[in-house]
């Protein structure tokens, strides 16, 4: 009997660990609020990926929320910069849009994904304008945090004149 109560406080020790290592999908809809005047930040450091690494070809999805990204791009009200889906396992990677230039992309950046008793989601992007040399020009940044995301429900993540909506679902 007291190895079945040893047995059962150590399964129910490692199964959080176990089940927060698991496999997201991830999908991230990136907006300027163009009512709301753009915040410019100190430029995208040189080592925004921070050493994470981006999304396997393998890994990407095609956006299943694509009706959510046609209604906001028909909205005077907001630019749709990014909308991407991929999956990727607990832990940080790297985003980024557009043509790499020395190092930067117009759109880049981290989101980190990582369970407890909700699913939580770490985004430090930035917006960058590039010169035609390639030289970053000036950076807007969205860095959001949020603990307490339900798996598979839209969140909405305001940055004020950058936000996120993401949804992250275990498969």
């Amino acid at each position: 009997m007291r190895v079945m109560r040893s047995l059962t406080l150590l399964l129910a020790l490692v199964a959080p660990a176990a089940f927060a290592e698991g496999t997201y999908q991830v999908e991230m809809i990136l907006v300027r609020q163009n009512a709301v005047p753009a915040i410019t930040s100190q430029y995208a450091p040189e080592d925004w990926r921070q050493g994470a690494q981006a999304p396997a070809a393998a890994d990407e999805r095609k956006p299943l929320l694509s009706d959510e990204a046609a209604k906001l791009a028909a909205d005077s009200q907001y630019t749709v910069l990014l909308h991407k889906a991929w999956q990727q396992p607990a832990g940080r990677v790297a985003i980024s849009a557009g043509n790499e230039q020395f190092g930067h992309f117009p759109i880049e950046g981290n989101l980190e994904v990582g369970e407890e008793r909700f699913i939580s989601a770490d985004a430090n992007l930035w917006v960058n304008q590039l010169d035609a040399n390639g030289s970053v020009l000036q950076s807007e940044q969205l860095r959001q945090s949020n603990a307490s995301i339900k798996a598979g429900t839209l969140t909405f993540m305001d940055g004020g004149h950058l936000a996120l909506l993401l949804k992250i679902t275990k498969p």
